[in-house]
């Protein structure tokens, strides 16, 4: 992996679709010293996500591709990425599959956050199917991102217990807390 030179930080971009809190936790654990990254570009596929309100907050560029045809819209994000000297890639509640070719063609390292103990419950509704299956525990997974969807290389993963009363929601919640720990741990074992 490609390690820090001096106290240049890796020009990163954060791909959202929602709401942002993982996008928030990421800008900040980018502004303290030791954090190997900075949040140069936000990417969003939906004018809606709540999370480009972050872009205005701390004065970070951002891009939205609203787009039918994705393959056409990561031709364009390509060379945005390319245009902005973009390294790092982090997809955070990111709801499209990037495909082969854009992984293979970026410059670079793409990492995706999951809210379930990968290899299990790879895809959506995965609180769901946890509690459906009795799961004892669940939890959220740092990897990187392959053409296979939620396939990729484990970086880290933290669990937790699935109490009684849990659903779905209060679930959701508590892994989301994990996620939030979990993202900046996993970014600074990748350049460390």
């Amino acid at each position: 992996m490609e390690k820090l030179t001096g106290l240049k930080k890796i020009k990163t971009v954060v791909f959202i679709s929602g709401t942002g809190s993982n996008l928030k936790n990421i800008i900040k654990f980018s502004k303290i010293k030791k954090s190997p990254i900075s949040i140069d570009l936000i990417i969003s596929n939906t004018p809606q996500a709540k999370g480009l309100k972050f872009a205005d907050q701390f004065k970070i560029k951002k891009k939205i591709f609203n787009h039918k045809i994705f393959s056409n819209t990561e031709k364009k994000i390509l060379l945005l990425l390319k245009k902005e000297r973009i390294k790092f890639i982090c997809l955070a509640g990111f709801m499209r599959v990037l495909s082969k070719e854009f992984i293979k063609k970026f410059d670079g390292i793409i990492i995706n956050i999951h809210p379930s103990l990968l290899p299990k419950y790879k895809g959506l509704n995965t609180h769901r199917r946890a509690i459906k299956n009795k799961d004892k525990f669940s939890g959220c997974t740092v990897h990187y991102v392959t053409a296979t969807l939620d396939s990729g290389k484990t970086i880290l993963q933290k669990k937790i217990k699935i109490g009684a009363k849990d659903n779905h929601a209060s679930l959701a919640k508590k892994v989301l807390r994990l996620e939030h720990m979990l993202y900046p741990e996993a970014i600074m074992k990748i350049f460390n």
